[in-house]
């Protein structure tokens, strides 16, 4: 396994509070923009998570009273404008592999919501697990702002099956934003808590889950990403057989002995 607890990546900040890792955008000036190294950095961060056993859980988190805006209009939308259509595909691809990694890396992932979250930073939070949020964010899925389709890093897949159909396509045609009420009433935001306690509320609830069984999070994180396209049948067939693997573990036998004992259980993610 890897050991990524002291990583020092070049584009975004990184501390370990714990067994969490608590990431942020580090351009506070500009409300936090992602730019082509940004991204690539991200995108291998999360994918190298799948395999590091010293992090249990991740905040990404909001700095300088932001959380992201979006693609940097002078370092990546500007250079867009000359690239031909095999550069564009590129580009396009390496936005979609964040998704999937932060859908694949395998740890829960809790977006700490404050201020501007708009375009790829509505994204980044949307394929989060959790999302806390403050109640001056405002959430915006830019994309036909600036010419483009709503369907842009997953957004037609997985907004839907946060906030319903007719929002999320309201969201994705008009490009407004979402209030930090309407997140909340609407089931994109779990809870609404002030900006000065966000970024503790985000690393309590991470570290909360990250004192559970680990392995088990991981399985179920699996399975609420594949049994997206399964049938009622095959998703409860996975869950038969991903239930009966975490039975195999030594978290499933300690929870047993604790109980017994009527003492709390001390999972080891094993």
């Amino acid at each position: 396994m890897t050991k990524m607890a002291n990583i020092t990546p070049m584009h975004f900040n990184w501390r370990m509070e714990g067994d969490v890792a608590v990431i942020s955008l580090d351009r506070p000036e500009r409300k936090n923009p992602l730019t082509f190294e940004s991204y690539a950095e991200l995108r291998d961060t999360f994918r190298d998570l799948v395999y590091a056993d010293d992090i249990k859980a991740v905040v990404f988190g909001s700095n300088g009273g932001n959380f992201c805006s979006g693609g940097d209009v002078h370092d990546i939308i500007g250079p867009l404008i000359d690239k031909d259509m095999k550069g564009l595909l590129e580009f396009t691809r390496m936005t979609g592999d964040l998704v999937k990694a932060i859908i694949g890396c395998g740890k829960p992932v809790i977006a700490a919501v404050d201020g501007i979250c708009v375009g790829a930073g509505a994204i980044i939070a949307m394929a989060s697990d959790l999302r806390i949020a403050t109640p001056v964010s405002k959430t915006a899925f830019l994309f036909t702002r600036v010419g483009l389709a709503g369907c842009d890093m997953g957004a037609c897949a997985i907004l839907p099956r946060i906030i319903g159909q007719g929002r999320a396509a309201e969201l994705l045609y008009t490009g407004r934003s979402m209030s930090a009420d309407e997140g909340e009433r609407w089931g994109f935001y779990n809870r609404l808590v002030e900006s000065d306690v966000l970024e503790a509320e985000a690393i309590a609830l991470a570290t909360r889950i990250s004192e559970g069984p680990n392995f088990g999070h991981m399985m179920t994180k699996t399975m609420l990403a594949q049994e997206w396209n399964m049938g009622i049948e095959q998703a409860i067939e996975a869950e038969a057989q991903a239930q009966a693997i975490c039975m195999q573990t030594e978290d499933f036998n300690r929870a047993y002995k604790a109980f017994v004992a009527k003492e709390k259980p001390v999972f080891e993610g094993n």
